[in-house]
């Protein structure tokens, strides 16, 4: 009898728990680090990263409405409304609904600049409604909704990893789709006009790819800050290569490692309880860019 409750045991916590968390961790940290790269390449700035679209923003908003929104209509719809895929499903359409706007901005816009300020003020409007239904929720909601912004790996099972996993590999196939492309942004968007490259369709490309990247992420897992901005500056000063195909497969093993790494530290042995996993990010990782800079004593970009 103790035999098969030790093995119940060690299928429940080995086989459906902490394995589809690492391959969660390294999705999301792959995903988030290669988004972020993209974004710096395509903005040419180095403090861009995945959500500076406002994708993240979007996704809290379709989140907030549910969460918030819910004591509002009261009865069987709060336990709908608060289920995993309820909340799965709103983040996605907040997402959703941000994308297609950066789109027929992108459509209209010719300043790649002019983008990436749509996108921020996208992300303040998105921040302002969600910041006047805090204002109105009860302690409740308010604190399950800051629970899901806090991000985490752990609720996700074998069937929502594998349907993350689709949008990953949707996502990483476009990124690399990019590569030549890439590169020659990096010289210019006047300069990669001169070697033929279609700069709205490469675009659309690159929104496309780090939308499908980050909104799924973000849907499944919450925001998680840091990785997408830090991954991309950490493999360069070790890697100082500006060519993506290098860079790429670098930022996703990178990516990967951060974000397992963050996660046992978030729940060391002994430990009765699981950090947040946005914190830890940035407690681990803001010092580790800080130090390899101070090191370098040069910005790669």
């Amino acid at each position: 009898m103790n035999a098969e409750v030790s093995k119940e045991t060690y299928r429940y916590i080995i086989l459906d728990y902490r394995l589809p968390k690492a391959f969660t961790a390294i999705i999301a940290g792959s995903g988030l680090a290669i988004s972020g790269l993209l974004m710096q390449t395509m903005f040419r700035n180095p403090l861009a990263g995945p959500y500076v679209l406002g994708l993240s923003s979007g996704a809290s908003l379709g989140v907030a409405i549910v969460i918030m929104g819910a004591t509002l209509i009261g009865g069987s719809f709060v336990a709908l409304a608060l289920s995993k895929w309820t909340l799965v499903i709103a983040s996605s359409l907040g997402s959703l609904m941000v994308l297609f706007a950066i789109v027929l901005a992108s459509v209209r816009l010719r300043d790649t600049m002019a983008i990436l300020i749509v996108g921020l003020m996208f992300a303040s409007l998105t921040g302002a409604v969600v910041s006047i239904l805090s204002y109105f929720s009860p302690a409740a909601q308010l604190q399950q909704y800051i629970f899901w912004s806090f991000g985490s790996l752990g609720d996700l099972s074998w069937e929502e990893v594998g349907i993350l996993a689709i949008f990953w590999f949707l996502g990483i196939s476009l990124a690399i789709f990019s590569i030549k492309n890439l590169n020659s942004l990096l010289l210019g968007e006047a300069y990669a006009r001169s070697l033929g490259v279609n700069i709205r369709r490469n675009r659309m490309l690159i929104i496309l790819a780090t939308s499908l990247l980050a909104g799924s992420i973000t849907a499944f897992c919450g925001p998680i800050a840091f990785i997408g901005l830090a991954v991309p500056h950490l493999i360069r000063q070790v890697l100082p290569v500006n060519n993506h195909l290098i860079l790429m497969p670098a930022v996703i093993l990178g990516g990967a490692i951060l974000m397992l790494i963050c996660d046992i530290v978030s729940q060391l042995p002994g430990m009765e309880f699981t950090l947040p996993i946005n914190a830890i990010t940035s407690i681990i990782g803001a010092p580790v860019v800080i130090w390899l800079l101070i090191r370098k004593q040069k910005f790669l970009f």
